[in-house]
């Protein structure tokens, strides 16, 4: 099960993300940024106050929207930022 092990903000809607698989890149949430729940983290500040929940290996906000390492992953690997750590 693939899961974030760690991550930090970058610019904007992008985050450098590194997954259990040994590869890490920059993943761009600005295009999964909408409904109900993703709408509130339009507001960068908002968005750069994620959590990483090491439990479940998952990003996480406090408004209760996450997203899922592989839906992350496979944003930086669409993005060409995908590499082994």
């Amino acid at each position: 099960m693939l899961h974030v092990i760690a991550a930090r903000y970058e610019s904007d809607y992008r985050l450098r993300v590194a997954f259990s698989d040994g590869l890490e890149g920059i993943a761009d949430l600005a295009s999964c940024l909408w409904g109900p729940v993703f709408e509130d983290l339009r507001d960068p500040v908002r968005f750069a106050a994620f959590k990483l929940n090491p439990e479940f290996g998952v990003i996480e906000w406090d408004n209760g929207a996450d997203l899922a390492p592989e839906a992350l992953e496979e944003l930086a690997r669409a993005a060409g930022t995908l590499r082994p750590s």
